[in-house]
């Protein structure tokens, strides 16, 4: 059929376009010599293959549109893994000698086999044949790829080696705590939209838990109008670039070195190569060098998705050519240790330094019960920059934490895979390089959160001063009630930058609220000296003279440096609204002695 259908078009261009004189005498010979007969079918079947061969180089011209990658617990299907593909083309294409892979290998071949239009098959490795058989056409190749149950890069290639489609699934596409625990498929929803990620993918809803071998539960029409973006930007070195996006792109757009430029005076891009198996990075080889400790913009303009859509506001990009990190670059600035019954634990890590840090050589770990470091988890595996004053959340599901708490930058979140544990009394967080230095290391305790709050669950600890010591507990605070007791991606609730006092020692603020609203909750007593080796003693007082707090006793004292109340007495108990006095007393080996008075209000809302 394939055959007769090139030959009427042949035909029909050949009556259209010859003359009708030419057209005559053309036939006449033809018809009268067998050879020309047999002539004109060879050029059609030559012209047929050709035309099939071409229809197998596109891209998407067959495409993954199911994947079985946790087959347990057992639905109704066979527990088993599995991808199921389809033919997006109105042309028949040999599958002879293609492949699956990931990014661990690759699988044996393909059978000679033509895929008919619009029809699909199911690929699988070759002990999950037999069960798979009876849900229609089935192949079994050899090293069949160990598909991940969280998800990873699948792809599909031809006999020439090309990628054909390629998906990185994610357990986050099920959206259904249930389904994603094992025993149900992906589908995709509109093969016409094959290069849209997450959007264009659902937990099958047939009772079986996925359609093997016929059209998917969830078919439909997906229309792709949205644009591709720049999610972010890395410079491997100081005139190479990899540009990542947030879905694949058009090829030819995306190569194009003149859709690209970078700020401060680099301009265009030199090359532009899109790369596979995903076609959604970039990589950039520029004209003039970056320049060491400088914070650049890429910005890509006329590059499009594999739809056409073009890429929009989001085309820009922050880049730079990152440092090595030293001890507190990278500082722990927030902890949620004892997440609520239907959450999970996160690290809010904060560079406070001046570099552009590269992720990929960060690990977060804890401590064992001998005290040595444990449970090392690396941040990512890519390279991915950090830049300076740019906060960072590392979680097992950052979908939870976005769920339970307000982020206001949804980018700036990592998964990690067996997140190490952080009880929910104390435990410590260790920040090191891929070198074994401590960049930051906290060891916690649930007793700093703010005395009255009695259910804990779901309250996060921050860091008040970036600048102050990790370990200093009071420097830490529960996170406050207006917002939602987490600051996940953004500043603190609770932060307040000490202030670089003149007196010896003074308070702030005068008036202050430790109502856990996020508003002057903490008081700070600041104290600054022309040289080290005093102690300290504060001792709080109400306004009838008698002592209620004893907030500090034979402290050992820098040459500048802060202690903070919360406003409770020695029994943890809420103090009354209304003046109380602050009184320091400061001696040394030598037998100097200074005290001081300071008077503040104790406010609360009404």
């Amino acid at each position: 059929m394939p055959k007769l259908n090139a030959a009427k078009r042949f035909t029909k261009l050949f009556l259209q376009k010859t003359p009708v004189h030419l057209r005559n005498r053309l036939i006449n010979v033809i018809f009268k010599d067998m050879h020309l007969r047999l002539l004109l079918i060879t050029i059609v079947c030559l012209l047929m293959s050709y035309t099939n061969r071409l229809a197998a180089q596109n891209r998407y011209s067959v495409v993954i549109t199911e994947i079985m990658s946790d087959p347990a617990p057992q639905i109704g299907l066979p527990n088993v893994e599995w991808i199921e593909i389809r033919n997006t083309t109105n042309t028949a294409i040999n599958l002879q000698n293609w492949r699956v892979g990931d990014a661990s290998g690759i699988s044996g071949v393909l059978p000679n086999f033509l895929l008919q239009p619009d029809s699909i098959a199911i690929i699988c490795g070759t002990t999950a044949a037999a069960s798979l058989q009876q849900y229609g056409r089935t192949f079994a190749v050899t090293s069949f790829p160990s598909l991940d149950n969280t998800g990873e890069m699948i792809f599909i290639r031809n006999n020439n080696g090309a990628i054909i489609h390629a998906v990185e699934y994610n357990v986050s596409w099920f959206n259904n705590a249930v389904k994603s625990d094992g025993g149900w498929t992906l589908e995709m929803v509109d093969v016409k939209n094959p290069c849209n990620g997450s959007s264009n993918w659902r937990a099958s809803i047939d009772p079986r838990g996925g359609t093997p071998g016929i059209k998917n539960s969830v078919d439909g029409t997906n229309t792709d109008q949205t644009p591709p973006a720049i999610t972010r930007a890395y410079a491997i070195d100081n005139s190479t670039l990899l540009l990542s996006f947030d879905e694949p792109l058009d090829s030819l757009s995306a190569a194009t070195a003149a859709n690209y430029s970078i700020s401060n005076g680099i301009g265009a891009a030199a090359t532009a190569i899109c790369i596979a198996p995903l076609f959604n990075t970039v990589q950039l080889t520029l004209n003039n060098q970056l320049q060491a400790g400088t914070v650049y913009t890429v910005t890509a303009s006329i590059v499009s998705d594999c739809v056409g859509n073009r890429i929009g506001a989001f085309n820009t990009a922050r880049v730079g050519v990152s440092s090595p990190v030293a001890a507190n670059d990278v500082i722990i600035n927030e902890l949620l240790f004892n997440p609520a019954t239907d959450g999970t634990d996160y690290v809010e890590l904060y560079n406070r330094s001046n570099k552009i840090i590269n992720l990929k050589t960060l690990l977060i770990a804890n401590r064992n019960t001998a005290g040595s470091i444990a449970n090392m988890r690396a941040l990512t595996t890519a390279d991915q920059a950090m830049f300076p004053g740019e906060y960072l959340v590392l979680s097992a599901d950052e979908t939870i934490v976005k769920r339970q708490f307000t982020a206001t930058n949804l980018s700036a979140f990592l998964n990690i895979s067996s997140m190490p544990s952080f009880p929910d009394a104390s435990g410590n967080v260790v920040i090191t390089d891929n070198g074994g230095l401590i960049v930051d290391e906290l060891a916690y305790d649930e007793k700093w959160h703010f005395a009255l709050i009695r259910n804990r669950e779901g309250v996060a600890l921050e860091r008040i001063d970036p600048n102050a010591a990790t370990q200093n507990k009071d420097n830490w605070y529960s996170a406050a009630k207006d917002v939602g007791y987490g600051t996940p991606s953004y500043q603190n609730s609770q932060f307040r930058l000490d202030l670089q006092v003149q007196g010896d020692v003074t308070v702030t603020p005068e008036v202050f609220s430790p109502d856990n609203d996020g508003t002057d909750d903490l008081l700070t007593i600041s104290y600054r000296f022309a040289e080290t080796g005093y102690v300290m003693n504060i001792t709080v007082f109400d306004a009838g003279g008698r002592p209620v707090k004893a907030l500090q006793r034979n402290a050992i004292c820098s040459q500048q440096g802060n202690f903070r109340w919360d406003g409770l007495n020695d029994k943890f108990q809420q103090l009354p609204m209304g003046p109380y006095v602050i009184f320091t007393e400061v001696f040394n080996l030598q037998g100097k002695v200074k005290r001081f008075k300071n008077q503040v209000v104790l406010a609360r809302r009404q």
